[in-house]
């Protein structure tokens, strides 16, 4: 697979590429200058399974306040730079994990070489990125548009600025809105450079259709082997992307960690609120340190067998239902009593 032949590149106290362990990362959408606010947004982030945090940096008054925001939070701190160079610098100086920034943007070879002397001397990579909206109007004429070959491209020339100037602790993204497109993107930066890549469906829209772009996209992307770290990029919550973000790697199998919930579609035999449930059930499971399925199933006639290769679950019947466990009935409780009966044997093989 690409994601086990890439460089290896440190962001903090995380490894990514080389085969390490896909990270998942998210953006704050406070203001960086509010410290309460934005410390507050990445220690629930970090709770829900945030791996690496991105915050924008859009005044020196931002890049002041990572200093005292890195003292509060645990995971990896990336500083989001458009623009003025100074403003890396100041973020790297304030101790960013990593910073992101597109050298085109920022001007001439000697402000790029600033800003690569100043990550070299601490240690600390600078990600790469590119989207449909940063192409140059050469690009653009080139290849007739934004394709993947243009994406590519673009990226490759970035790439080839901090190379010029002798910094290669690199990691790239190239972003679009467009599944297809995106995915032939990767998979051809894949085979162009040797650099971890981080992935994503960029501006891939609301709860409902974002994650529904995300996951056929990162679908696509993360099964040819590719990708080091992801974002699901929603328009809503940092904390729905993370959890979506946990959940895609895990339908892959890349990630065994935490609970998984399975649940049927319901039918005309069902006589519970099952959807009511499985919601329920979802919810309960996030603070569950386990890593195991739970199912939750409509009816007692098919639930036991087909929640026989989840370790524990439920299956509703006529306001009841049963307690199982690996495809056997343990009890049969009234319809209220599921979901504590369910939430007390999953805290049971906690403390096991």
């Amino acid at each position: 697979m690409y994601r086990d032949h890439t460089k290896t590149v440190n962001i903090g106290n995380l490894t990514i590429g080389g085969g390490n362990p896909i990270r998942i990362q998210s953006m704050t959408n406070t203001r960086t200058e509010d410290i309460p606010g934005t410390v507050a947004q990445i220690l629930a982030l970090e709770k829900a399974g945030c791996e690496i945090i991105r915050c924008t940096v859009p005044t020196m008054e931002a890049a002041s306040a990572l200093k005292e925001i890195k003292k509060q939070i645990h995971i990896p701190l990336v500083a989001d730079i458009h623009f003025d160079y100074r403003l890396a610098i100041a973020a790297i100086e304030n101790g960013a994990d990593k910073v992101r920034v597109n050298p085109g943007n920022i001007g001439s070879r000697d402000r790029v070489e600033a800003v690569a002397k100043a990550a070299g001397e601490r240690g600390i990579p600078i990600r790469v990125g590119v989207n449909g909206g940063s192409l140059s109007k050469e690009i653009l004429e080139k290849y007739g548009g934004v394709t993947p070959e243009a994406l590519v491209e673009s990226a490759m020339q970035e790439v080839h600025v901090l190379e010029d100037v002798g910094f290669d602790n690199l990691v790239v993204s190239i972003k679009s809105s467009d599944v297809m497109l995106c995915a032939a993107a990767y998979r051809l930066m894949a085979e162009k450079s040797p650099y971890p890549l981080h992935v994503g469906i960029t501006e891939a829209g609301t709860l409902y259709t974002g994650n529904i772009k995300s996951a056929a996209g990162l679908g696509l992307i993360l099964g040819q082997g590719i990708g080091d770290t992801i974002r699901v990029s929603l328009t809503g919550s940092p904390i729905e992307e993370i959890k979506s973000a946990k959940t895609i790697l895990r339908a892959l199998g890349l990630r065994k960690e935490g609970v998984e919930v399975v649940s049927c579609p319901t039918c005309g035999r069902t006589k519970i609120d099952l959807i009511s449930l499985a919601n329920q059930v979802e919810d309960m499971v996030q603070d569950i340190p386990l890593s195991i399925k739970v199912a939750v199933m409509g009816c007692v006639v098919n639930g036991p067998g087909e929640a026989r290769d989840a370790d524990i679950g439920i299956a509703g019947g006529d306001r009841e239902g049963l307690l199982i466990k690996k495809g056997q009935i343990i009890k049969k409780l009234p319809e209220d009593q599921l979901l504590p009966a369910l939430r007390e044997e999953l805290l049971a093989l906690v403390q096991a």
